[in-house]
C-alpha cells in the first residue's frame, strides 16, 4: 500500500465512509466495512480516526464541502442579483438531485448523533456548520457585488440553512421534480428581496 499524507488518507477514509453509510445506513456501517470500502487495513483506519465521533464529524464536514464548492462557483456575479442568487440555488439543487443518498445521509447523521449519548454536540456542530457556510457565501457575494442586507448576516445565514434543509427533506420525501423550478423561483425572489439594498 502506497504511503499517503495523513490528511489525504483521512479524506480517502471519509469518502469511503460516506459511500458505505449512504449504502448501508449509519448504524449498519462498521469501521471494518469503511476500511474495506477504502481498500486499507483496519489499523490504517484507527491511525487516522481515534473515535467514531471524529469520523462522524469528518463525514458531516466533507458532505457539506461537496455541495459548497459548486454553489461557491455558481454565485459569481451575473447580470442581475436575482440571476446570481438563482444560480446558487440551482447549483445546490442540481447537487441534491444528483446525490440524493448523500443528502439523505445528512438527516440520518443528525438523528444518529441526537440519539447517542455523547454525540449530541455533533448534531449541533452540523447545523452550525450549515449556518457558517451560508454566512461565508453571503460574504463572498457581498465582496463581489454592491450588496446591502435587510437583515444581519447571521440571521440570513441561519434562515437560508433552515429553508434549504426543509426544501431538501421535502424533495427527498415527495420527489415530484415538476414543481421545483417554480419553488426555486419563488425562493429566489424572496431572498433577493432580503438582500437588496433598502
Amino acid at each position: 500500500m502506497a504511503r499517503m499524507p495523513s490528511a489525504e488518507r483521512r479524506r480517502q477514509l471519509t469518502e469511503a465512509a460516506i459511500r458505505a453509510m449512504a449504502r448501508d445506513g449509519v448504524a449498519g456501517t462498521t469501521t471494518r466495512s469503511i476500511a474495506a470500502e477504502a481498500g486499507v487495513s483496519l489499523s490504517v483506519f484507527h491511525y487516522c480516526f481515534d473515535s467514531k465521533q471524529a469520523l462522524v464529524e469528518s463525514v458531516i464536514t466533507v458532505i457539506t464541502d461537496h455541495y459548497v464548492g459548486v454553489v461557491r462557483e455558481a454565485i459569481r456575479p451575473r447580470a442581475t442579483l436575482e440571476e446570481t442568487v438563482r444560480a446558487g440555488f440551482q447549483a445546490y439543487w442540481d447537487h441534491v438531485r444528483a446525490h440524493p443518498d448523500e443528502h439523505m445521509l445528512t438527516y440520518e447523521l443528525t438523528q444518529y448523533a441526537l440519539r447517542r449519548p455523547g454525540f449530541e454536540h455533533l448534531a449541533r456542530r452540523q447545523y452550525e456548520l450549515y449556518a457558517d457556510t451560508y454566512a461565508e457565501l453571503i460574504e463572498q457575494l457581498r465582496a463581489s457585488t454592491d450588496l446591502g442586507l435587510r437583515v444581519p448576516v447571521p440571521v440570513l445565514a441561519r434562515y437560508l440553512a433552515a429553508m434549504t434543509d426543509g426544501l431538501t427533506l421535502n424533495y427527498l420525501v415527495l420527489g415530484d421534480e415538476t414543481v421545483w423550478t417554480a419553488i426555486l423561483d419563488t425562493v429566489t425572489a424572496h431572498i433577493a428581496g432580503l438582500v437588496r439594498s433598502p
